[in-house]
């Protein structure tokens, strides 16, 4: 988060939270006291949606797809999600393996074997159970786990990260709604979109944290013949929510950080192990063949709504996996926003679209193929009934034909247990920052609540029944949020090219303005490495006295001008302009430290530099941060001479938007 709010505790946003827990009291204790009607009641909404409204959603994934893919590939892939010297506050590693817990990774436990499966023997259209059943069964379930459904995650993201770090709005679902509303999303309009979000976000992973602990029950009755019951889900849930509990408290960094490169590390071992005790050469040629036919029938199978041969199979699949990829992305868009800041556009999605689909399609083949296999050529129809009869029960099931069965079954357990702690920490993390303005520095009490709420939430409904019902709800809210993301797309896109044409208008910045003084002044400045002090001194009695000297010249011309001394906050002089309705003018000469060009010191963070390993420049920042040339030495005409000409590329650029 932004170093200006580091050291104060994030106010409650009273009207976001009060609002949200009272949806959420309300809502829960209805599907509680009426479980059946509650069931009915969102049944027949989605069975309403899918009916009449199936279209919308195809066209919705599609337009979500085409954007994601433009906005990397463009020109526009170019542009940083944060100011233009950000760097990205994770590594690689890191990254992928919080964004991968927090987005699908124990949908993959859950489906890797089940889904396969069942469209193998229960395919859209045809007789299952044959070749031509096991080919379609792998483009399907890459379908449905593939580039839509990242794809979706990656949007929400993407447009969080970008007005969150790049303009300094909150970092929570409202702020997408900016280039449409302005101001105005600080009032109830942007209230009501966070309520939304909290409220889909806890229906989304109380539901999933229930159904889940499903799973792992039926892992431990497999292997150690615990009864399956709501008593042992309950305690699961507790459990869980424990575990998720401390890990919040811990902290992102100490906690979600690290139980995700724990659990991509095993889940990467699992994919291995399986792998070599499978048939691993027609895996390995399956894989390449599902992938050629998935990107072959991408476009087609985007747009089939099999008008011409109707069938149910479409709602019961397709359109519910493209209602609960948008349910969910409110939380794991803000997530992985969360995590993104410094990333370029085009890494970003490199990064969380492309590089979590490879992943996932390797993962469906090893375990899908696999299991295919052993149904199709090695009479492994106990597995088949198992898949048709529990889902949840499908992954052990499986390992009863894998060598090593009871030590993959007891890693599974321990992946599935920590995939939904992560889910249920990166949860609590997101309510805690959408009840809090978009912030994450809180009482370690806030963060604790969410988490209680959500455990709460799980146990209830699991207990009263209404488990099923939430997710439908879920699913149905879908609806609603996919209006708001369209109007946040275009929105996105135009604040993008906005962006960009302001880059093209300043890309020629001099780096240093003609003037008088020698030229051996002028090397003897840039073999120098100022510390803090100098650079302090300079923009004391140089840059200030430039800054007050051009202000008054446009003050003399009736133009709204200001210098900021802001160097005790953040080591920074800044000029701003203001232009009324249109953009603002900002030149800043901020003071940024960086390693001094010593061998031992390179990829050592700036952070654990001392400060006789560091020096400073006196570096121009605009709105969209660090310039990247330094003026320290500059004379005070140099200095005004430069921000003529700044400003005068800015009225270019304002001249080019009217």
């Amino acid at each position: 988060m932004n170093d200006s709010r580091a050291g104060t505790s994030a106010p409650i946003d009273k009207p976001v939270f009060y609002a949200s827990s009272g949806v959420l009291v309300a809502t829960v204790l209805l599907t509680a006291v009426l479980p059946e009607a509650a069931d009915e009641f969102f049944a027949g909404l989605q069975q309403m949606i899918v009916t009449n409204a199936s279209w919308y959603y195809v066209l919705v994934v599609a337009v979500i797809l085409v954007s994601v893919l433009f906005f990397a590939f463009s020109s526009l892939g170019r542009i940083r999600l944060g100011p233009d010297h950000a760097e990205p506050e994770y590594s690689f590693v890191s990254w992928f393996s919080m964004l991968f817990a927090a987005g699908m990774g124990i949908g993959l436990m859950f489906f890797g074997v089940a889904e396969p499966v069942m469209h193998f023997l229960n395919p859209p259209h045809g007789e299952g159970g044959g070749i031509d059943a096991a080919r379609e069964a792998m483009v399907i379930t890459y379908f449905h786990w593939g580039l839509h459904a990242w794809g979706i995650y990656a949007i929400v993201a993407l447009v969080l990260a970008y007005f969150s770090y790049r303009h300094d709005l909150p970092l929570t679902l409202r702020s997408a709604l900016y280039p449409l509303i302005g101001e105005r999303i600080y009032g109830p309009i942007g209230t009501a979109v966070d309520v939304f979000a909290i409220v889909g976000t806890t229906f989304g992973v109380a539901t999933s944290l229930g159904f889940g602990v499903e799973q792992i029950n039926s892992g431990l009755s497999y292997l150690f013949d615990v009864p399956k019951g709501n008593l042992v889900q309950v305690l699961l849930i507790l459990l869980t929510t424990a575990i998720a509990t401390a890990s919040v408290v811990l902290g992102l960094d100490k906690g979600i950080k690290r139980l995700s490169e724990i659990n991509i590390v095993l889940a990467i071992a699992l994919l291995v192990m399986v792998l070599i005790a499978g048939p691993s050469v027609l895996l390995l040629q399956t894989f390449m063949e599902n992938t050629g036919s998935y990107l072959a029938e991408l476009v087609g199978k985007t747009f089939n709504l099999y008008a011409y041969e109707p069938t149910d199979w479409l709602g019961g699949w397709t359109i519910f996996y493209w209602g609960w990829w948008m349910s969910w992305a409110p939380f794991v868009g803000l997530f992985i926003a969360r995590i993104s800041r410094g990333r370029t556009i085009r890494e970003f999605v490199l990064g969380a679209m492309l590089g979590p689909t490879l992943f996932t399609l390797l993962w469906m083949t090893v375990f899908g193929n696999t299991a295919i296999e052993l149904i199709l050529h090695q009479h492994a129809d106990a597995l088949a009934s198992a898949v048709d009869m529990d889902a949840s029960v499908a992954l052990f099931k499986f390992f009863e034909y894998v060598p090593f069965s009871e030590m993959l079954s007891m890693l599974a357990i321990v992946m599935v247990m920590i995939f939904f702690v992560t889910s249920a920490d990166s949860g609590a993390m997101v309510l805690n920052m959408l009840s809090s303005s978009g912030r994450d520095d809180t009482p370690i009490s806030r963060r604790i609540f969410w988490m209680v709420i959500i455990g709460i939430t799980a146990i209830v409904l699991l207990l009263a029944g209404g488990l099923s019902a939430l997710q439908t709800a879920a699913i149905a809210s879908a609806l609603p949020f996919s209006l708001a993301l369209l109007a946040g797309i275009w929105g996105f896109a135009r604040a993008l090219s906005l962006d960009h044409a302001k880059r093209v208008a300043l890309q020629a910045t001099n780096v240093l303005p003609p003037g008088p003084g020698h030229w051996q002044t002028r090397l003897s400045n840039l073999l120098q490495f100022p510390d803090r002090q100098e650079v302090s001194m300079f923009q004391d009695s140089v840059v200030l006295p430039a800054m007050q000297e051009f202000g008054s010249e446009l003050a003399g011309h009736g133009v709204d001008a200001e210098v900021l001394d802001q160097r005790t906050q953040r080591d920074a002089v800044r000029l701003e302009v203001r232009h009324g309705g249109e953009l603002d003018f900002l030149y800043e000469v901020v003071s940024r430290p960086h390693p001094l060009p010593d061998e031992a010191l390179v990829g050592t963070a700036i952070e654990d530099l001392s400060e006789s390993q560091r020096y400073y420049r006196a570096e121009v920042h605009f709105t969209e941060g660090s310039q990247d040339y330094d003026v320290m030495g500059w004379s005070r005409d140099q200095l005004i001479t430069d921000l003529v000409e700044q400003y005068e590329k800015h009225l270019h650029f304002l001249h080019l938007l009217r």
